[in-house]
């Protein structure tokens, strides 16, 4: 049960002793909720954007903070060693991909006003709901680490040391929690995802060739000579993707604004506009590398080293863009999965969890949320850790633990019960279905690729 079902409970209950408790989170979404009502009772087109604009917030932020520092990373390291290719167009498609996943969450959270974990645990029992928060944390908390490598990696292009990095980050995620408030907390990430499209102009400042660009997307050339690192960076890429994290931020997200079945097509709206920034910021990564083409080793870069290599393409100023970009990946990312990871925790162990909580009535949302960064934080400064492989390996994993956040997701999105008349269509079914099987597939590609590499370089001889 969700924090702010709790506090509905409580007034239930208090009510018939005559006796009415209001917590601070519930009048704190009543205010956001009063300016939502007041903006669907006026007429216009101006009034149509201000509701907009009161409703968009979690699609954008889950999509700009899946563009966190493994995935610019991971898209750099395609551009570099594949080029324009084949690797454009499907990366596209991924995001596609993650429009039908992420809109089933908007729809699940708006009909039951519960977080994803939360609803695995009520609907499937507490083994599957704390087996569902256990794998999201560790997972979460082994991305949480990439972030951090991704600042460290991106300031130490301009001569940061690793532990003032560090700070930096930390910094910024603390501070964005203190006004105890899910709509500041939201504008204020907000702001900052929105550097995420720094890739854009950096990826002009290459001069791609737009003709090569145009004839990738319109054709799709076919896939490069099959191995073990194309594989590891279609992997990567779907990772950079499709993330578990993203289900239960976005589904959690929708039910701290107090969003309602009312306000699904607005959640969709949100949703698709943040999946078109977000893949225009990862093609403009590929494309500002796709100059190194042949004349490095992917495998052997970090995000300092990168804008090191496209100093002689895109100038000082250029790589200095390139080296913020990933920092700012790495920042937003940190923020939107630690409080992913808090939310799950709060769900499952039925404690407050709201950004509208003040400190003293969330201990233990706070808590978890500011220990998972720290402690990743501290980890990155280990001398001697390893960074692109590592940030590749955990988009892989990532493509692994989703297809059981998956099927959770499928079936809790069908159950009638809980769904007050917004399940899923047959074609919005249909979708789903064929992600799943994508992903699944996937994740089966990869665990072949390690028992038996032989199988696939035989099948890139062919």
């Amino acid at each position: 049960m969700s924090a702010g079902a709790q506090s509905g409970r409580k007034l239930r209950v208090m009510a018939t002793e005559d006796e009415v408790v209001v917590t601070h989170e519930d009048i704190d979404r009543a205010h956001d909720r009063a300016r939502v009502t007041a903006a669907r009772g006026r007429r216009g087109l101006r009034s149509w954007a201000w509701l907009l604009w009161l409703l968009i917030g979690p699609g954008i932020l889950v999509m700009l903070g899946e563009n966190d520092g493994p995935s610019m990373l991971s898209y750099a390291a395609t551009g570099a060693k594949f080029g324009v290719g084949f690797f454009i167009p499907f990366v596209v498609l991924t995001f596609g991909m993650a429009v039908v996943v992420q809109e089933m969450t908007v729809r699940l959270g708006a009909a039951t006003h519960r977080g994803h974990a939360e609803l695995i645990f009520e609907r499937f029992g507490p083994f599957w709901g704390w087996f569902s928060m256990i794998d999201l944390g560790i997972g979460n908390f082994l991305t949480l680490i990439t972030e951090f490598i991704a600042i460290r990696a991106g300031l130490g292009f301009f001569g940061v040391p690793a532990w003032a990095a560090v700070l930096v980050a930390l910094a910024v995620l603390f501070s964005a929690l203190m006004s105890h408030r899910y709509w500041t907390w939201e504008r204020v990430t907000l702001a900052a995802a929105a550097f995420n499209l720094i890739f854009i102009p950096v990826a002009l400042m290459a001069h791609p060739h737009w003709g090569a660009v145009g004839h990738a997307v319109v054709t799709w050339k076919p896939l490069p000579p099959f191995s073990n690192d194309t594989l590891l960076i279609i992997l990567s890429d779907i990772g950079a993707t499709v993330t578990p994290w993203m289900l239960f931020f976005q589904q959690s997200a929708t039910v701290d604004k107090g969003m309602t079945t009312k306000d699904i097509r607005f959640g969709r709206i949100d949703t698709v506009v943040g999946a078109a920034l977000a893949a225009a910021a990862a093609v403009g990564a590929i494309l500002v590398t796709a100059p190194l083409f042949g004349r490095i080793s992917a495998a052997n870069f970090e995000a300092a080293q990168f804008a090191q290599a496209l100093q002689p393409v895109i100038g000082r100023f250029g790589a200095s863009l390139f080296a913020l970009g990933m920092v700012e990946a790495g920042i937003v990312a940190s923020i939107t999965i630690s409080t992913s990871s808090a939310y799950a925790f709060g769900e499952v162990a039925r404690r407050p969890h709201s950004l509208n909580l003040p400190v003293n009535q969330g201990k233990s949302f706070y808590a978890v949320l500011c220990l998972c960064a720290a402690a990743a934080a501290g980890i990155v400064l280990i001398p001697g850790l390893p960074l692109v492989f590592v940030v590749l390996v955990v988009n892989v994993v990532a493509v692994l633990a989703m297809p059981p956040a998956l099927v959770f997701l499928y079936l809790l999105v069908n159950d009638k019960e809980i769904m007050e008349g917004v399940k899923s269509p047959a074609w919005m079914n249909a979708l789903a279905a064929t992600v799943v099987v994508l992903l699944t597939a996937a994740g089966v590609l990869y665990g072949l690729s390690v028992v038996a590499p032989g199988v696939f370089a035989w099948m890139g001889r062919l």
